[in-house]
């Protein structure tokens, strides 16, 4: 497994970006293809991203479940596995490591881990200790806005599980977009399934998921920041229970 550490504190200026024209292009073309593959299944989504974009394209994936990873695993790329980027926070619940561990051993992609620049204890002695708790924003940004974009700056895009039913916020995800704040194409290529189509396809091929989606929780992110959700609550109910927020920043 390979870790890459995020240093960058500053995302690309478009004004000073000298590939300007490139991501121009990029743009042009993910919302070309946003538009042709509206329809396509999502293994045509993900087959039209390994084709297009090659070793420049990469799957991200929180290890709540491995649909996408598994999907990215059935695109065969002509130059080698699809890099599978895994952002560990420093607060994961053991369940979670454990299936980044399991999607490495058994699954024919790349794992590759990213870490913040700080270490817990190193951010605790800085902004004091649970800043999650105190400013979860800022948690959230220093722990995976910013090694995000830090590593994905070797890619031209990158995909995601998004679903259009998951959350309001969520309900106009394209199957295939521009990032605009990161330069990238953003490919969702689950953006149509619903929870049923997700079941549906696990049980089909066996993928693996976490195993706290079997005790009550729905949505899985950091241990600090998540909670079971409670019968008939929306699925993204236990994400920061008991405050406005609703996204961590990197969508």
């Amino acid at each position: 497994m390979r870790t890459a550490q995020a240093d960058s504190d500053t995302a690309p200026n478009d004004a000073d970006d000298p590939d300007a024209a490139k991501r121009a292009e990029l743009k042009t073309l993910a919302e070309q293809a946003g538009r042709d593959l509206e329809d396509a299944s999502a293994l045509e989504i993900l087959q039209w991203a390994v084709d297009t974009f090659g070793k420049r394209f990469c799957v991200t994936s929180s290890m709540e479940d491995a649909v996408v990873a598994h999907l990215a695993s059935r695109a065969r790329p002509g130059d080698g596995p699809v890099d599978v980027v895994f952002l560990d926070t420093g607060y994961h619940f053991p369940e979670t490591i454990g299936t980044r561990d399991a999607v490495e051993a058994v699954m024919d992609v790349n794992v590759i881990t990213l870490t913040p620049r700080q270490t817990v204890a190193e951010q605790d002695a800085e902004y004091g200790p649970k800043l999650h708790d105190r400013d979860p924003d800022l948690c959230c940004f220093l722990r995976k806005v910013k090694p995000l974009e830090e590593g994905l700056t070797r890619y031209d895009a990158w995909a995601t599980g998004l679903r259009r039913d998951e959350s309001p916020t969520r309900a106009n995800t394209p199957v295939v977009g521009w990032d605009e704040k990161r330069g990238k194409v953003k490919i969702s290529p689950i953006a149509r399934w619903t929870q049923d189509d997700v079941d549906a396809y696990v049980t089909e091929h066996g993928v693996l998921t976490n195993p706290l989606l079997m005790d009550g929780y729905a949505s899985v992110g950091c241990a600090p920041c998540t909670r079971r959700v409670a019968e008939g609550e929306d699925a993204r109910a236990g994400r920061w229970a008991g405050s406005a927020k609703t996204e961590c920043g990197l969508h």
